[in-house]
């Protein structure tokens, strides 16, 4: 029976006891469990235990890992609590079996959506002095107050044009970016229709069947109508100016140029200008009008949308973490789209088909990516029973290729449209959680130890190495340690420390006129405590405090023998007068 106890351990998990024995600890080595000792800080000899302020819940699946060699995941706690709990304890969260494997990596996917919503900056709340400082690289002027007045402009521009949702004015701003965009866009779509252009109409100069000369009005081309120029040149007006301050005002010039909304905006805000080069000096040129297929790139303002919806962020965002399933998705359609356009060739050509519309496997092609992408349009069709065959293999075909990575996409978009409804929600102030530092060890030399009551015997726990008995500080009744320290009462010719010193200065004084003082305190409490060398009383009613370590030779015997206390200066307020309070450093025995 007590050989099977002294196989035993106790671990006090979060104030859980849990029970095990000892070779079962050691079943997994270079851990911290399989390293156990009496000597660490945290082992209680009283209670025999050890004590771990740790979640408890996740070291019973811990302990299990020890007992049967399986690591599991509990379902009731976070996945990076979980790592953390596993690096204390020393073990590998590659280990965790594969049951669980998918619910214990799913927080991972997570910190991933995290950080790219991070990364999008969709929060729509202002943010602090240092933060903006931080983003415009002026934390230093920043700290020390000096910045200048164009280093607290810069940011207040760059809210005003770049961020919608800062301030009433902002979203002024971005309401009347908005609107160019949209007019813009409607003036570049408008202006081809028939009805809004001019025809150029020439007197020319023909020759009738007698030999004579008429003049004749002829259509040569249509022009957009005159008042479309001038919304143009208003709306890039605006867009030149926004595209001008931001740039100026802008954290970083070689981000703002990378950012891939800021290049389509030059790109075709510069198309402008240069469309009206062209009409002035090479209008004359032959298909001139092909120039004007570059001012499409106007159509891609919308994409500048995004920084006023947040919505598109996530679209755009969807698309791109989506990349892979896209990528195999054409890849399976290109597949088919060669193997359906080549059996619909030869199948068309097996009977006899005089209206056959695949004369070649190019044809096959538009007509195989119709079908298979369930468009229809009927210009091409097979005629014979072989090649209808093949024509219905080949919508179904394309009906499950498009289908099966759909719900990926769906689902990545309803993930990212999740977190960011539930980041909206969350509180931007986090309550702040200091950090506290552990119970420190009873110090030796400093007396012997009062009796334990019945309080602290049961309540007390060690966090400290292990120590004789005889070296424990006093305690107070309610388990505390007490710091024996008494005042010194200084001579006329010492100073006291004088107010509103430095820092430095204030180290000085304490070192020159606050030495380290040896005291005697005689063999018994009748004895007058002095210092040593000294004429100096001390003031120090409870003289047991500082009462030597108690002798164990017998009551009759008349053990007389002095004891002195190496005394060190506590640390002193700037603005301190009066006596000097002392602490005990070590008991000498003489």
């Amino acid at each position: 029976m007590n050989l099977d106890a002294e196989n035993r351990v106790v671990l006090n998990v979060g104030g859980i006891r849990h029970e095990t024995y000892k070779a079962t600890l050691k079943k997994i080595p270079a851990t911290r469990l399989s390293r156990l000792t009496e000597a660490l800080a945290n082992y209680d000899p009283m209670l025999n235990e050890y004590f771990f302020d740790r979640h408890p819940g996740v070291f019973g699946q811990i302990l299990n890992y020890y007992r049967t060699g399986k690591l599991h995941y509990p379902t009731d706690v976070c996945g990076p609590l979980f790592e953390e709990e596993l690096e204390f304890w020393g073990l590998d969260s590659n280990q965790v079996e594969p049951c669980c494997w998918m619910t214990y990596t799913s927080h991972r996917d997570t910190q991933e959506t995290l950080a790219v919503l991070d990364r999008l900056d969709l929060d729509t709340e202002k943010p602090s002095e240092e933060e903006i400082a931080r983003k415009f690289y002026m934390e230093d002027d920043f700290r020390k107050g000096q910045l200048s007045c164009w280093q607290n402009l810069k940011p207040k521009i760059w809210s005003l044009f770049d961020e919608p949702y800062s301030s009433s004015a902002a979203k002024a701003i971005g309401i009347a970016s908005v609107f160019f965009i949209c007019v813009s866009i409607l003036s570049f779509c408008l202006k081809t229709h028939p009805d809004m252009r001019v025809p150029m109409i020439k007197n020319i100069t023909v020759q009738t069947s007698e030999n004579s000369s008429a003049w004749t009005l002829d259509k040569t081309q249509t022009n957009p109508h005159e008042a479309f120029f001038y919304i143009e040149c208003v709306c890039n007006a605006w867009f030149t100016f926004e595209i001008t301050i931001r740039f100026i005002a802008s954290p970083s010039k070689l981000d703002f140029c990378r950012a891939p909304v800021n290049f389509i905006d030059f790109i075709a805000t510069l198309s402008f200008y240069l469309d009206l080069v062209l009409q002035k000096f090479a209008s004359h040129v032959e298909n001139a009008d092909i120039l004007e297929f570059f001012s499409i790139i106007r159509i891609m303002r919308l994409f500048k949308l995004t920084r006023h919806s947040p919505g598109l962020k996530i679209l755009i965002q969807t698309f791109r973490a989506s990349a892979k399933e896209l990528s195999l998705l054409v890849f399976f359609l290109v597949l088919g789209i060669v193997i359906f356009a080549s059996l619909v060739y030869y199948a068309e050509r097996i009977q006899s088909n005089p209206t056959n519309d695949f004369n070649s496997i190019p044809l096959g092609l538009w007509w195989a990516l119709v079908t298979m992408t369930t468009v229809g349009y009927g210009d091409m069709a097979p005629k014979t029973y072989i090649g209808m065959f093949v024509g219905a293999l080949c919508a179904l075909a394309g009906v499950l290729t498009i289908a099966l990575p759909v719900p990926v996409i769906v689902s990545n978009f309803a993930m990212y449209y999740s977190h960011t409804q539930a980041r909206a929600k969350l509180p931007k102030k986090r309550r702040r959680v200091l950090p506290v530092e552990q119970p420190r060890g009873p110090r030796a030399g400093l007396g012997p130890p009062l009796p334990p009551g019945p309080t602290n015997t049961q309540n007390r726990r060690m966090n400290a190495i292990k120590q004789p008995k005889d070296m424990m500080a006093p305690k107070m009744g309610n388990g505390e340690e007490t710091m024996p320290m008494l005042m010194l009462n200084h001579s006329d010719k010492e100073d006291s420390l004088p107010r509103n010193v430095s820092t430095s200065k204030h180290q000085m004084y304490v070192e020159k006129y606050h030495p380290p003082r040896l005291i005697d305190l005689g063999s018994s409490p009748a004895t007058p405590v002095r210092e040593v060398g000294s004429t100096n009383t001390v003031v120090a009613p409870q003289h047991s405090a500082l009462s030597a370590p108690q002798s164990t030779a017998p009551p009759n015997s008349t053990n007389t023998a002095p004891t002195q206390v190496l005394l060190m200066p506590l640390s002193l307020t700037k603005d301190r007068e009066g006596p000097t309070v002392y602490k005990v450093d070590k008991t000498i025995g003489i």
